[in-house]
């Protein structure tokens, strides 16, 4: 079986390739840019049988020369939230995958994508229904927009497509991602380096970490992703864990996971803030009227698509992923 992932050096691609290797499928067509070549190393994890630049692949499309998969995964796009370049945002997100998914229909094979929660922007209902949905920045907007084309296509669609709108991701294989890897990632260093973790003091009504966020690890969506690969109900479907939790649940589990390791008690919040462990920083001026300070996905339509995935609470995916981290990464620079 040929399957073709869009974004397969990045994060969750790199993760939705490792799953399809897990299952004993490696014919599969990498797409990616890799300008940044440490994207590189992910790959390197990876069994496939072909790579194409983003921009190569996507030009054999349109000129009708593309290699043709059995099934396509498209998690290829620019996921950088405060990028201002809308005219880039639109190439690279929109018109990207609004072309990708006209191919995939006139082959007939199903279309699995990324959408993502932020087209809902600053709304306080995670349905995805149009009522709801709002984004607050360019990159919601490209995602938003082709949602929006599928809606208007569903009743003609002549192949399974199924978007995934991914909430707050964090796991295994982010390291590329700068500024826009998760915060458990970052938090990990700053706590090997310093012996504590930040976070953003209270805003739009919140108290200091009291921002809630649905956090959903990364092996989690990728058994939502071969689940649809199985079971290709078309729809757009939130991609989370149904649970809101605070930032402050973060960081005190990647604090009491790594002092485990180091043979140390538990904290609670307050004995974490006490000792200095967690410390709350101003909230950044750029951030303000962007931030999503709430977001819990809506599970109804998943569940009722027979998706029945189970996801890890904050508490459970974190220490996973410290201890991935651990491994990955044993010798962390002061």
């Amino acid at each position: 079986m040929s399957i073709l992932v869009t974004g397969a050096a990045g994060f969750i691609g790199c993760n939705n390739v490792l799953a399809l290797n897990r299952r004993g499928v490696t014919d599969i067509i990498a797409v990616d840019n890799l300008e940044k070549s440490e994207k590189f190393l992910n790959l390197a994890q990876c069994r496939i049988s072909d790579y194409f630049d983003k921009r190569d692949f996507i030009a054999r499309v349109r000129a009708g020369t593309a290699p043709k998969p059995e099934a396509i995964f498209h998690q290829g796009a620019c996921s950088d939230t405060m990028e201002q370049d809308g005219v880039y945002m639109m190439e690279n997100n929109y018109r990207y995958t609004l072309d990708l998914y006209r191919w995939a229909q006139s082959l007939h094979i199903p279309f699995i994508y990324a959408s993502s929660a932020a087209t809902y922007g600053a709304k306080t209902t995670f349905r995805e229904e149009l009522e709801f949905e709002g984004p607050l920045n360019v990159y919601g907007y490209s995602k938003f927009l082709f949602d929006q084309v599928l809606r208007r296509e569903f009743d003609y669609l002549r192949s399974p497509v199924i978007g995934l709108r991914y909430f707050n991701v964090y796991g295994p294989h982010e390291q590329h991602k700068g500024r826009m890897a998760s915060v458990a990632f970052h938090q990990y260093f700053q706590y090997r380096r310093t012996g504590k973790v930040k976070l953003f003091e209270g805003c739009l009504g919140y108290g200091n970490g009291e921002q809630l966020r649905d956090f959903v690890y990364i092996d989690d969506v990728t058994n939502v992703l071969m689940h649809f690969l199985d079971h290709p109900v078309s729809g757009i479907y939130n991609c989370g864990t149904g649970r809101a939790q605070p930032f402050n649940d973060v960081a005190l589990s990647v604090i009491n996971s790594l002092r485990r390791h180091e043979g140390k008690s538990a904290l609670t919040l307050s004995e974490a803030v006490a000792s200095g462990e967690l410390e709350y920083i101003d909230f950044p001026e750029a951030l303000k009227g962007k931030y999503q300070a709430y977001t819990q996905a809506d599970l109804t339509k998943l569940r009722e698509s027979g998706c029945d995935v189970p996801f890890r609470s904050v508490e459970e995916g974190v220490s996973a992923y410290m201890d991935y981290l651990l491994e990955a990464h044993p010798d962390v620079e002061a």
